[in-house]
């Protein structure tokens, strides 16, 4: 599992403090499950698989996806809510002004967030091959 724990935190993009902040547990413990000296208990497991999606089967045995698929509308009540309970300002405003806005306006908003990704992902692609 030490591995698979590591692959998943590597996987999501995060540093060891932020994967155990997101599951409620320190960094050190973070260290100990990723090098084998400590055995998450079935309560980390089960923070781990509700926070981050992940599959307990993969996690646990190796066997299946590391994620499990979610609909969308589960994804985005999900979302909402960790949104709400960290009390993201910025994130709460950009859903308030992007509600406000008229279609145009929406496509318009899209099309640079599309625009943006794409130069990140190339920008990452440069960032590797150098």
């Amino acid at each position: 599992m030490k591995d698979r724990l590591k692959e998943l935190r590597k996987q999501l993009n995060m540093n060891q403090t932020e994967f155990g902040n997101r599951i409620g547990v320190k960094q050190s413990a973070i260290t100990g499950y990723e090098t084998g000296i400590r055995k998450p208990l079935d309560a980390v497991i089960n923070s781990i698989c509700k926070e981050f999606n992940v599959s307990e089967t993969w996690l646990r045995t190796g066997k299946g996806d590391m994620f499990i698929d979610m609909p969308e509308e589960d994804e985005f009540f999900k979302a909402a809510a960790s949104i709400s309970k960290e009390n993201d300002v910025d994130a709460i405003n950009m859903v308030v002004e992007y509600w406000k806005l008229d279609p145009k306006s929406k496509k318009m908003f899209w099309d640079f967030i599309h625009k943006l990704a794409n130069n990140h992902k190339k920008q990452e692609s440069e960032d590797i091959e150098s």
